[in-house]
């Protein structure tokens, strides 16, 4: 599909393309064999497993689980990013099943033991219908017993750590972040200016905030039980101190 100016901004692949090195940093990316054992502790995966990375990105997640043996299936809606997680896979000469669609599309059936959605990467949605049918989608494609764990920003964290606006710079790319918070806390819209190679890029976009309990309740609307959550992937408490928001939840 031809994108437009009123192609949303989760559709834009040139927006996420233009963002790439400033959402995975080296840093993140070292983190990723730390943050795949802290998730195979919490979910008691079994080995050999099947596990879906939803909203695998450029597929650091999914390298580290196909490598201690797990049945990885990878999905994302940005084709430039799942380019990157199949030539890193087959560096690594690792058997990952890489699909290119859409979360709210998404759905395989009693396929998958674990689906793990990683990074913030829920929300995008303005319609609540759509987030919920995301939700859904987890759960019919999730086993029996089958766990789904996610992890983003917290309501109570960002209220905790919010700024109006900042700046930070990557190699050669220049960040400027604008940010705002809707009525009631419902979501946060932010307004991120690009500076590279001589060019200007510009794209607001949303997110829609969740609160622990608010979270817990739309899991258990789509058919999870059994919730909990956590501060991080390493199962610190959800607290004053906590930097992330993780939930854990059970078909």
């Amino acid at each position: 599909m031809k994108e437009t100016d009123e192609t949303p901004w989760h559709e834009r692949d040139d927006f996420w393309k233009t963002i790439g090195p400033l959402i995975f940093t080296s840093k993140i990316i070292e983190a990723a064999p730390q943050d795949i054992e802290h998730a195979i502790t919490m979910m008691k995966l079994e080995p050999g497993a099947r596990i879906c990375d939803l909203c695998c990105g450029i597929g650091r997640h999914s390298v580290e689980l196909a490598k201690r043996g797990f049945q990885v299936t990878s999905v994302d809606r940005t084709i430039h990013y799942l380019e990157r997680a199949k030539a890193k896979a087959k560096a690594e000469r690792l058997d990952i099943e890489f699909v290119h669609q859409d979360a709210r599309n998404f759905r395989r059936p009693v396929a998958f033991d674990a689906v793990i959605n990683l990074y913030t990467s829920f929300g995008y949605f303005k319609d609540p219908g759509e987030n919920i049918a995301v939700l859904e989608n987890i759960n019919a494609s999730l086993k029996p017993g089958g766990k789904l764990l996610m992890e983003l920003m917290g309501k109570e964290v960002l209220a905790r750590i919010f700024q109006e606006r900042d700046w930070r710079q990557e190699d050669d790319t220049i960040l400027l972040e604008e940010r705002k918070v809707g009525k009631n806390w419902e979501f946060i819209e932010a307004r991120w200016i690009l500076f590279k190679g001589g060019q200007k890029h510009e794209q607001t976009f949303f997110t829609k905030l969740y609160s622990a309990v608010e979270l817990i309740e739309m899991f258990s609307r789509c058919g999870f039980k059994a919730m909990e959550t956590f501060g991080g992937l390493d199962g610190s408490p959800y607290d004053l101190k906590a930097n992330r928001l993780t939930v854990l939840g059970c078909r």
